[in-house]
C-alpha cells in the first residue's frame, strides 16, 4: 500500500511539475500587466472625484485576488492552446509535455477547464458577476485564435483582442462601476493594447514556421515566406508608435502625457525596435527562439508604460518589474523545442 501511494504521489508530482512548465509563465506578464491597466483606471476614477463616482477603491485582497486570476488565466490558456495545437507542436516543439506524453493531454485539459470555472465562481462571488463575461471571452477567443492564426492577419487581430478581455476583467473585477472602457477618449488605451499584442505575437510566429506550414497555417509569416516577414518584421515594429501618434491627432488620448511616459515610452520603442532587427537577421535558427525574450519584454514594458497615463509611479515599478522578471522566467525555459 505505501509503494502504491508512493508511486500515486510521484505521478501526481510530474504531472504538476509538467503542468506548470507547459503554462509558461514568462508569458503570464501579457495577461497580468494588460489587466492591470483597468485596476489603474478603476482607482483613478475612485480616487479623483469619490464624491461623485461609485467606485471604491478595491482592498489590497481583492487586488491580490485579481492580479492572481490575470496571471493564471494565461498559464490556463497555454494548456487549451498545446492541446488544439499537437498537430504542429509535434514539428515545432516536439519537447513539450503534452506531446511526449509526459502530460496527459486530456487529464491536463479536465484540469484547465476546472481552474476556468473556479475563476469563474470566484469572480461571480468574491468579486464582480459582470467581470465573469470578459474572463469567460477571453477563454473563448483563445479557442477562436486557434483556428484564426491559421488565416493571415486574422490571427492577430484575434489574439490582440483576447488580451484586451483581460483590460476588461481587471477593470471590472474591481468594484461596482458607471463608468465604461469604450468612450473615445478610453479606447485609445484599447486601441494600444490590441497592437502591441497582435504585434508581439506575430514575432512568435517566426519560430514555429516549419511547424506551422506543414500543418497549413498560413500564418503572416508562412504566407508570405521568410523573406518578406523578415522585412514586415523590421517595419512592423513602429506600427504601436505610429497609432499613438494618429491617436494623439485625433485627440483621443484624455489625459495629459507625462514624463514618466515619455522616458518609459523612449524605452518602449527602443524595445520594439530591437525586436524587429533582430527578426530582421535571424528569422530561422536558435536565436530565434532567444529573440523571444526581447519581444515579451517590448510587448510588457509597452502595456506598463500605458499605466503611466492613470499612474506614473506605479507604471514605473512595474515596468522595471516586468523588464527583470520575463528574463528570469524565460530563462528556466532554455529548450527552444519545449
Amino acid at each position: 500500500m505505501d509503494f502504491l501511494k508512493r508511486e500515486n504521489l510521484n505521478k501526481m508530482a510530474i504531472f504538476i511539475k509538467s503542468y506548470v512548465k507547459s503554462m509558461r509563465l514568462y508569458y503570464s506578464f501579457v495577461t497580468g500587466i494588460a489587466g492591470w491597466i483597468g485596476v489603474a483606471y478603476y482607482e483613478l476614477l475612485a480616487n479623483n472625484h469619490p464624491e461623485r463616482t461609485i467606485e471604491i477603491i478595491p482592498t489590497q485582497e481583492k487586488k491580490i485576488v485579481i492580479l492572481f486570476l490575470l496571471f493564471l488565466g494565461w498559464g490556463v490558456n497555454q494548456i487549451i492552446n498545446d492541446y488544439l495545437g499537437l498537430k504542429e507542436d509535434r514539428i515545432n516543439a516536439p519537447d513539450r509535455p503534452m506531446v511526449t506524453g509526459e502530460l496527459d493531454a486530456n487529464k491536463a485539459l479536465i484540469l484547465s477547464i476546472a481552474i476556468i470555472l473556479l475563476g469563474i465562481g470566484v469572480t461571480w462571488f468574491y468579486l464582480e458577476p459582470i467581470a465573469a463575461i470578459f474572463l469567460f471571452a477571453g477563454v473563448l477567443l483563445n479557442i477562436i485564435y486557434e483556428h484564426a492564426k491559421g488565416h493571415g492577419i486574422w490571427g492577430n487581430v484575434v489574439f490582440g483582442l483576447m488580451i484586451t478581455m483581460a483590460t476588461f476583467f481587471g477593470f471590472y473585477a474591481c468594484g461596482p462601476t458607471q463608468s465604461s472602457f469604450f468612450a473615445p477618449h478610453r479606447v485609445s488605451a484599447l486601441i494600444l493594447i490590441w497592437i502591441i499584442n497582435g504585434l508581439m505575437t506575430f514575432y512568435t510566429y517566426f519560430k514555429d514556421y516549419e511547424g506551422d506550414k506543414a500543418a497549413g497555417k498560413k500564418t503572416l509569416v508562412v504566407r508570405y515566406g521568410l523573406n518578406n516577414a523578415r522585412l514586415m518584421a523590421l517595419f512592423a515594429t513602429f506600427l504601436p508608435t505610429v497609432a499613438f501618434f494618429i491617436l494623439k491627432a485625433m485627440d483621443m488620448l484624455w489625459v495629459k502625457i507625462n514624463s514618466t511616459f515619455i522616458v518609459l515610452g523612449c524605452l518602449t520603442v527602443f524595445l520594439q525596435a530591437w525586436t524587429g532587427m533582430l527578426y530582421y537577421r535571424k528569422p530561422t535558427g536558435p536565436e530565434t527562439y532567444a529573440a523571444l525574450k526581447t519581444n515579451f519584454r517590448a510587448c510588457v514594458c509597452g502595456e506598463a508604460t500605458i499605466i503611466a497615463f492613470f499612474n506614473p509611479d506605479l507604471a514605473l515599478w512595474l515596468f522595471i518589474m516586468s523588464y527583470m522578471f520575463v528574463e528570469f522566467l524565460f530563462e528556466l525555459h532554455p529548450n527552444s523545442k519545449s
